[in-house]
């Protein structure tokens, strides 16, 4: 209790608080953008926070985190044009709403339920956190190593068919993890004579290339198929803008009123559930709580004609995105494990203010772990007026912005940002190199997370590795005679074999 008091008190602060709002805005404004989303924008927005207070900079990133899912549900409904990845499957029902002339409850829609999603997030956050930081004290090498095993292991359980990519990007992640000086030996390892690779690939550089670089040669790739002799990538690009112009004049957003909030009120609980569920599984993501969320309310209501402009369409995919936003913080603030890339970037903005998760975090810092998690119960509740106000206002603007323009401001956020990681030039080339990864990746359809998911956990591993054999005198006995050890291997074998056997089943 006293933790919360401490957070209440960072939290209300008016730097805090104006952070917060500043993020909330920025989050709906970038998450309405398609070629944006919250992973680029913080990825960006990171080193700019350096001369920040660590209050307002931690209130910002957590502020655009919260708000971006719901952003990106304003172009995927009045437009079909998904802002973000997370809002595609609202496109199915909230389009549809929108040609019927119902764009104004459609929004209201997506907006109550990604409040209602994001504070019960919020709340998982808050009671489960704080618990498995007080466990995770518990934790030794083996345990630690034992955790960045369960962290990959879901990862390749929950990939389905794309399961031969992800172990790919994971292969990837984990030589990019090698690179520096070796922990056992001493000498340096993959840095070609650079002496700013000693130390290893430097976290933020290499999201802004992933994210940000990424999304700007996405961007120019958009730019090119447009011209005059353009493919019929280029027609649907012009058909896409012309049904721009025709339906995207002001709509006044109408939230749910009682009859329809009892309504969905079932299905926000289970998407819910569905999202804080994924969310707290590393390496899961958005992506799967939105379809799997989609899924479960059609089955729920099969006498729907779900794809047509039904209601539980709409709430279901963004009750989901949001609940996955601050549980996905719960392995990152108390075992000090990312649950997904921008939980990730997260990792990244603590450690430049002097800040270490895990559950050091809890007993050093509470009033710290506390604003953050504070930060998305608050960050939430504010999303819903300011959603209204966008949506009401501001939207037809935004939405209105050239990519040429777009490209153009995040390549010098970029630029800027990687270099101010310790002034150091050298970082604009890991930015640059990682940015034609990502590019790369994102042709094959080879997903991110996983490369960079083990690109973190790697070091960890090896350190912890080496920790524990000393400690055994090299005997692999002690990841099984520990209960903590054992109980996280067990897990390991579970996420790795149950989608094996399904497989085999069929």
């Amino acid at each position: 209790m006293s933790g919360i008091v401490l957070g209440l008190g960072q939290l209300f602060q008016p730097i805090a608080l104006f952070g917060l709002l500043g993020g909330v805005m920025i989050g709906l404004i970038v998450g309405s953008l398609p070629g944006l989303n919250d992973s680029i924008t913080m990825a960006v927005l990171i080193p700019i926070t350096f001369g920040m207070e660590p209050e307002m900079a931690i209130c910002l990133l957590v502020g655009i985190y919260c708000a971006s899912a719901c952003g990106g549900s304003v172009p995927s409904i009045l437009l079909k044009i998904p802002g973000t990845a997370s809002a595609t499957v609202t496109a199915y029902d909230g389009y549809p709403m929108t040609l019927k002339g119902r764009s104004g409850e459609a929004l209201g829609l997506a907006i109550s339920s990604s409040t209602f999603g994001g504070l019960t997030s919020a709340a998982v956050l808050l009671f489960l956190s704080p618990f498995l930081a007080r466990q995770a004290l518990k934790f030794g090498p083996p345990e630690y190593f034992m955790l960045a095993v369960l962290g990959m292991s879901t990862v390749i359980g929950m990939a389905g068919k794309n399961m031969v990519k992800n172990i790919l990007a994971m292969a990837v992640g984990l030589i990019f993890s090698c690179v520096g000086m070796s922990p056992q030996t001493g000498l340096a390892r993959f840095t070609f004579g650079q002496v700013s690779l000693m130390d290893g690939i430097s976290l933020i550089p290499m999201l802004i290339g992933l994210f940000g670089i990424t999304s700007i040669l996405e961007m120019i790739e958009g730019i090119q198929t447009r011209k005059p002799g353009g493919d019929a990538a280029g027609a649907q690009v012009k058909e896409a803008e012309k049904t721009k112009d025709e339906h995207h004049q002001k709509v006044k957003v109408v939230l749910p009123d009682k009859a329809m909030s009892k309504r969905l009120f079932p299905i926000w609980i289970q998407s819910s559930v569905i999202g804080n569920i994924i969310g707290i599984i590393p390496g899961a993501g958005m992506i799967m709580a939105i379809f799997m969320a989609y899924d479960q309310a059609s089955r729920r209501r099969p006498k729907l004609a779900f794809g047509t402009g039904i209601p539980e369409g709409v709430a279901a995919p963004e009750a989901a995105n949001n609940a996955v936003v601050a549980s996905s913080m719960v392995p990152l603030l108390s075992l000090g494990v990312p649950g997904n890339s921008t939980s990730s970037l997260f990792l990244g903005a603590l450690s430049i203010q002097g800040l270490r998760t895990g559950p050091t975090l809890f007993r050093d810092t509470p009033e710290m772990a506390y604003m953050i998690i504070l930060g998305f119960v608050v960050a939430n509740l504010i999303m819903l007026p300011l959603s209204l106000f966008y949506c009401n206002f501001l939207a037809s603007a935004v939405l209105r912005l050239k990519k040429e323009i777009l490209s153009g401001i995040v390549l010098t956020l970029c630029v800027t940002g990687a270099f101010a990681v310790n002034n150091n030039p050298f970082h604009i080339y890991i930015m640059i190199f990682f940015g034609f990864i990502g590019y790369t990746f994102n042709k094959y359809k080879i997903p991110q997370s996983p490369l960079i998911l083990a690109s973190i956990l790697g070091s960890m591993m090896e350190s912890n590795w080496t920790q524990s054999m000393v400690f055994a005198n090299g005997s692999l006995s002690v990841f099984v005679t520990r209960p903590l050890s054992l109980a996280l291997l067990v897990l390991s074998a579970v996420f790795i074999g149950m989608p094996i056997i399904k497989r085999l089943k069929k």
